[in-house]
């Protein structure tokens, strides 16, 4: 018998004898194993009470308590696998890349992919008995055995019960058929509790998601709002770092009442805000429709929780605000650049226009001498 059924044992056989005292009408309340009497030499001292600091309780409160209130059994059990860690999964949420060759990855590692439950092609799944090199066979039914890595296409990995020492095996996987690395990695934590006696299918924690049963539709759903959760993350850094470039120009402006900016540099400005919004709608697809979620609503309601937790729609509306100042700032710029270029070109005219007439001059006057 397992840990976990020594303790749900101990826990059925409280009840158990607590109700049997409570029902059973003929036991003592106070019962005593009598021996026989043995005759000692008397001690007067023997016959004092011990002192103590704290108060006699009568030996019938304990019975009082058990009789005036309700054992719970799911209460007790539930109390059991909330204090227990162990029944804890933990998740890693990792932004490791820009894109990963998904076809590429799935033929090194076909025995270890999961097939798809959905015509989704932006992410695989792959799933361990352990590291490879502990690796002998099937781990049986238990999901908490195996461990599972969630790969999309945009550059997010997501571990399940990888343990801190395997995570860095698991990403050389990834980092084997990626473009685009980055040269500071962006991760976050989360963790799974699976409960089989929760009355719902699912209940929010701190960190942390309460789950009836954990399979794989409910991986994928999990691994998808973590996946783009830290995606966003990302691409926000990167508008930010647009916007505060934009913040420093415009502070220079202020002081000086022009700015010096190569033309290059805002295209490539332009380029760089509109690839961000098109990843973040195209490849890490924070407004396309699952599935999985579609089919059941049990999942559905994991999706909707998570996508709540994590303010997904909040952040990209953020995002989206702070793209739309780097753009006003841009379409400003070009306007600015234009101007200084039409300017340009008029005073080339001029000095066309009047290199023109000086020649005529020279001409005339020239004429004029020779007659």
């Amino acid at each position: 018998m397992g840990r976990w059924g020594w303790r749900v044992y101990a826990a059925v056989s409280r009840i158990a004898s607590a109700s049997k005292s409570i029902n059973n009408p003929n036991l003592s309340r106070n019962p005593r194993i009598r021996s026989p009497v043995i005759s000692r030499p008397r001690n007067h001292f023997s016959s004092f009470r011990h002192f103590s600091a704290l108060p006699a309780s009568p030996p019938y409160v304990e019975e009082f308590d058990a009789s005036n209130h309700d054992f719970d059994a799911n209460k007790i059990l539930e109390e059991l696998f909330e204090d227990d860690e162990a029944g804890k999964i933990s998740v890693r949420a990792f932004f490791l890349c820009t894109s990963v060759d998904l076809k590429s990855m799935q033929a090194e590692n076909s025995k270890y992919v999961i097939p798809p439950t959905s015509r989704s092609t932006n992410s695989i799944v792959l799933r361990f008995c352990g590291p490879p090199w502990e690796t002998q066979g099937a781990a049986g039914n238990d999901m908490r055995c195996y461990r599972y890595m969630v790969v999309y296409q945009y550059g997010s990995a997501i571990l399940f019960n990888v343990e801190d020492h395997e995570v860095d095996f698991y990403l050389q996987t990834v980092r084997r058929h990626a473009s685009g690395l980055l040269t500071e990695m962006r991760k976050d934590d989360y963790a799974i509790k699976e409960k089989p006696l929760l009355v719902e299918d699912m209940q929010g924690g701190l960190n942390h998601i309460v789950l009836k049963n954990l399979d794989m539709d409910s991986i994928r759903i999990i691994g998808s709002v973590l996946g783009q959760s830290i995606a966003l993350d990302y691409f926000v850094s990167q508008v930010d770092g647009m916007v505060e470039e934009f913040a420093q120009i415009n502070r220079a402006m202020q002081k000086t009442g022009t700015f010096t900016m190569d033309r290059k540099k805002l295209f490539q400005l332009v380029g760089k805000a509109n690839s961000n919004l098109a990843d973040v709608i195209l490849k890490v697809g924070i407004f396309d429709r699952s599935e999985i979620a579609w089919r059941d609503a049990k999942y559905a309601q994991i999706l909707d929780y998570l996508r709540e937790e994590y303010e997904v729609a909040q952040r990209f509306g953020n995002l989206d605000f702070k793209l739309k100042f780097v753009e006003h700032n841009i379409h400003f710029l070009q306007e600015v650049l234009q101007n200084r270029k039409s300017d340009l070109l008029e005073w080339c005219i001029i000095i066309l226009l009047a290199i023109e007439n000086i020649i005529s001059i020279c001409e005339i006057v020239r004429e004029s001498i020779g007659s």
